[in-house]
C-alpha cells in the first residue's frame, strides 16, 4: 500500500510541476501527417513524376539551338635579304591579323519513332496518376495508424481507471470490515483476507499505470514528440459519451463491400496503373524495330567583320530516315524485359486483388464478432454489478462468507475491463473498415 501511494504522489508531482498539454484526436492525426518523412519525401517525389510528364511532351517539340563565335588569329613573318637578278633585296617583318565572326541556327524535329514518343508520355502520366494515389493511401495508412494508437492510448489509459476504481472499493470494503469486527461481527480472517487484497489491487494499479504510460509513451514516439514532455490525450468518452452509440450499419453483402473496396482502393488505382505504364513500356521497346524520320533546319554565317556578318549566309532543311535493320538483338532484349516486366505489374494487380478480398471478409467477420462482443460484455458488467451488491448484502447479513463477495467484485471487475476493451475495439474496427475499403477521409485532417 505505501509503495502504491509513493507512485501515486510521484505521478502527482510530475504534472503538477510540469504543465500538461492535451491532444485531441484531431490533433494528433495532424501531427502525424505533418512529421512523418515517408510522406514528406512521397510528395516531393510527385514533382520529378510532374517533371517527367513535361519532358515527355517536351520530346514532340522541336529541338532548337543557336551558336556564335568569334576568331582572331595572328601570324609573323620575319623579314630577310635575297638576291633577285645579281640584285640583292631585303624584306621588312611583316604581322598579319585576322578576325572572324560566325553565328548559326539549327533545329530538330522528330517527326516518326514508332509511336515511342506518344507511349512515353502515356507512361509518365500513368506514372504521375500511380504515385499520387499511392501517396493518398500512405496518408489513410498514416492517418488509421494514428487513429487507433490514440485508442490504444485511451483504451489504457481507461483500464487504469478500472483498476483506481477496484482498489477504492476493496479499501472501502477494508475500512468496513476493520469496523466490523471491532464490533465482533467478522472474523480477524476477514480482515486479513480483505488486506491481501486491497495489496493485490494496488498492485494491479501499478501494472496498469506502467502499461498506460509505456503505451503513451511508444505513440509520442511514433508522432516524432519529445517523450519527457507531459502530454495528455483528450478522452473521447468524457461526459459519459459512449462510443459506439454510433453503430455503424455493416452491408450483410459482403460480396457489395468488397466490389465498393476494389472500387476505392487508391493502393489499387496505383497498381492498374502502374501496369499500364508497364504495356507502354512495351511499345516503347518496340518501337526499335520500326524506322524513324526526323527534319532538321539549319542557318549559318560567316564574316571579317561584324557588320558584314549576315550579309552572306547558308541554309539547309532536309529529312534523315533511318531504318533499324541488325542491332545485335539489343531490340528483341529490350521488348522481352518489357513484357516481363508488363507480366510482373499484372500479377501485382491480382495478388493485390485478392489480399484485398482476404482483408474485407476478415474485417467484416472482426467487426460483426465485435458487435455482438459489445452487446454481451455491457450486459454482463450489468449483471456482475447487480451480483456484487447482492453479495456484499448477504455478507452484511451473514448470510454469506467474504470470499463470495471478493470472487463477486473480481468478476465485476474483469466485466468492466472486458466491456472497455470491447468498445475499444469495436471503434478501432470501425475505422480499419473504413481503411480497407479505401474510404477513410484524411484530408479533413490536413
Amino acid at each position: 500500500m505505501r509503495k502504491g501511494i509513493i507512485f501515486s504522489l510521484l505521478i502527482f508531482c510530475a504534472t503538477t510541476i510540469f504543465p500538461q498539454k492535451t491532444l485531441s484526436l484531431s490533433e494528433v492525426v495532424k501531427i502525424a501527417l505533418q512529421k512523418n518523412t515517408a510522406i514528406q519525401q512521397t510528395e516531393e517525389g510527385i514533382k520529378v513524376y510532374e517533371s517527367g510528364v513535361k519532358s515527355a511532351y517536351g520530346d514532340l517539340l522541336p529541338t532548337i539551338s543557336a551558336n556564335g563565335g568569334w576568331n582572331w588569329s595572328s601570324s609573323v613573318q620575319e623579314g630577310g635579304q635575297y638576291i633577285y637578278n645579281g640584285l640583292p633585296f631585303s624584306t621588312p617583318k611583316q604581322i598579319v591579323q585576322s578576325r572572324n565572326y560566325s553565328a548559326g541556327a539549327s533545329a530538330n524535329i522528330t517527326l516518326f519513332d514508332g509511336l515511342s514518343n506518344y507511349a512515353n508520355i502515356s507512361r509518365s502520366e500513368n506514372s504521375l496518376e500511380a504515385a499520387k494515389y499511392s501517396l493518398e493511401r500512405a496518408k489513410q495508412n498514416l492517418t488509421y495508424q494514428a487513429i487507433s494508437g490514440f485508442y490504444d492510448v485511451i483504451n489504457a489509459k481507461k483500464l487504469m481507471d478500472v483498476k483506481e476504481q477496484d482498489l477504492k472499493w476493496n479499501q472501502k470494503n477494508y475500512e468496513i470490515i476493520v469496523e466490523r469486527n471491532k464490533l465482533g461481527n467478522v472474523t480477524l480472517a476477514d480482515v486479513y483476507a480483505q488486506q491481501v487484497k486491497v495489496g493485490n489491487a494496488e498492485l494491479e494499479l501499478i501494472r496498469a499505470q506502467n502499461s498506460y504510460e509505456t503505451s503513451k509513451s511508444e505513440y509520442l514516439y511514433y508522432l516524432g514528440l519529445d517523450m519527457l514532455e507531459n502530454f495528455t490525450f483528450e478522452d473521447p468518452t468524457v461526459n459519459g459519451k459512449d462510443l459506439t452509440l454510433e453503430m455503424i450499419a455493416i452491408d450483410p453483402n459482403l460480396n457489395s463491400l468488397v466490389e465498393k473496396a476494389l472500387t476505392n482502393r487508391s493502393d489499387l488505382k496505383s497498381a492498374k496503373l502502374n501496369y499500364q505504364g508497364s504495356l507502354n513500356g512495351i511499345t516503347i521497346a518496340k518501337s526499335g524495330h520500326l524506322p524513324s524520320l526526323s527534319n532538321y533546319y539549319s542557318y549559318g554565317t560567316n564574316a571579317n567583320s561584324a557588320g558584314e556578318l549576315f550579309k552572306s549566309y547558308n541554309t539547309s532543311v532536309g529529312l534523315s530516315l533511318n531504318i533499324p535493320i541488325f542491332s545485335g538483338f539489343s531490340v528483341e532484349s529490350r521488348v522481352q524485359q518489357a513484357e516481363v516486366d508488363a507480366k510482373n505489374k499484372e500479377l501485382d494487380v491480382s495478388d493485390l486483388e485478392r489480399l484485398i478480398k482476404k482483408e474485407m471478409q476478415k474485417t467484416y467477420l472482426d467487426l460483426q464478432a465485435s458487435e455482438k462482443r459489445l452487446e454481451v460484455s455491457k450486459k454482463n458488467v450489468t449483471a456482475a454489478e447487480e451480483n456484487r451488491k447482492i453479495e456484499q448484502e448477504k455478507y452484511q447479513l451473514g448470510a454469506t462468507m467474504l470470499l463470495s463477495v471478493l470472487i463477486a467484485n473480481s468478476d465485476y471487475t474483469t466485466a468492466l475491463t472486458n466491456y472497455v476493451n470491447a468498445q475499444f475495439e469495436y471503434v478501432k474496427l470501425k475505422e480499419q473498415l473504413e481503411y480497407s475499403l479505401g474510404i477513410l477521409d484524411y484530408k479533413k485532417f490536413e
